[in-house]
């Protein structure tokens, strides 16, 4: 059933996410930026981690559980390094997540022959 209910809120994200990219004229990159801030917003005041441990990775896994991860990363290295943490904290939460976009995204480009238009 986890599977169930963390496929049906991951994508009522995303169906929310369409009907914004198609019912305003905000640029996608404008949209993911929106959903980063959604999520940090959120895990600040203390509303998305009791929404992630219900949903599990519906909710985790959407750039809302990226920023919400960025903030916990923050806060993290805030209570570590201090002021210096604001700028430590997110590359050390962030930095598995974009690493592994980056190798498999690499890979993924070895075996499909990707091709300009």
């Amino acid at each position: 059933m986890d599977y169930v209910k963390a496929f049906l809120v991951g994508g009522i994200i995303c169906a929310l996410v369409q009907i914004l990219m198609e019912k305003t004229k905000l640029m996608p990159g404008r949209i993911m930026v929106l959903l980063v801030v959604s999520g940090a917003i959120l895990g600040c005041i203390g509303l998305y981690q009791p929404f992630v441990e219900w949903a599990g990775a519906g909710a985790s896994v959407p750039l809302l559980g990226f920023g919400n991860a960025l903030w916990k990363g923050v806060m993290e290295g805030v209570g570590k390094d201090g002021l210096l943490g604001v700028f430590k904290g997110g590359f050390t939460a962030g930095s598995a997540g974009i690493c592994g976009a980056l190798v498999f995204g690499y890979l993924a480009s070895l075996v499909f022959k990707p091709k300009m238009k």
